[in-house]
């Protein structure tokens, strides 16, 4: 928020939210199906991300500068559904498991409810690494292979599932963070709007913080 104010302050800078993925071909085509109804009406979405650090001295297991999953990965599983969606979530739920050495978040589990439809996703800094995205409508579905970690050296494919049967939609090559880079410097170049708003950065950290105060409290947080 802190960042926010100051650029408000400082209207004539560009400030830009880095989740690299949703400037992948792969992304904008999903959110592209789901805009146009081939799946049907949106209604829940489900999300996996993990990787194995046990490594104390790895700034991901220090909790005093905000390690932990749910600030390393799940914030992607969070940024995702908000990026489908379209809109906030209503309230949020989770459930957390901390590790007993490094006090931060290794497994963690949330719910988040967006009134027409919901997402569900699970993080974790201490299990075989994995990842994978599905998306889920009234009439057929789109499922990512590789969600977030899109390799910059061979194709993405992602599957859309319909009446017909699945469709296997394979992406050229290309990097997720040279995209983002250059939809940043065109905004620099153009003064115009950057494609992710730093306001993005805060609804998205609400959401995490919502979902850690529910695995405390054992209830839905509102938000």
């Amino acid at each position: 928020q802190l960042l926010v104010d100051a650029g408000r302050r400082h209207p004539q800078l560009k400030l830009m939210e880095a989740f690299m993925y949703r400037h992948h071909p792969q992304w904008l085509r999903a959110q592209e199906l789901v805009r146009s109804g081939a799946i049907g009406a949106l209604r829940t979405i489900h999300s996996f991300f993990s990787y194995h650090n046990a490594d104390a001295q790895n700034i991901r297991n220090m909790a005093d500068i905000g390690g932990g999953g749910l600030m390393d990965i799940g914030c992607y599983n969070i940024s995702l559904a908000r990026f489908i969606f379209g809109s906030e979530p209503r309230r949020a739920c989770g459930l957390v498991e901390y590790d007993p050495q490094f006090k931060t978040d290794r497994l963690a589990s949330g719910m988040l409810d967006f009134g027409a439809g919901s997402a569900t996703f699970t993080c974790s800094t201490q299990l075989a690494p994995f990842q994978r995205a599905s998306i889920y409508g009234t009439t057929g579905s789109v499922t990512i292979e590789i969600p977030f970690n899109a390799p910059p050296d061979r194709p993405c494919k992602l599957w859309h599932q319909h009446a017909g049967g699945t469709a296997e939609i394979v992406f050229e090559t290309c990097d997720q963070y040279t995209l983002q880079g250059d939809l940043f410097s065109l905004a620099v170049r153009n003064n115009t709007p950057v494609p992710t708003p730093i306001e993005d950065a805060v609804a998205n950290m609400r959401v995490i913080e919502a979902v850690v105060h529910s695995a405390k409290t054992s209830r839905w947080i509102d938000l």
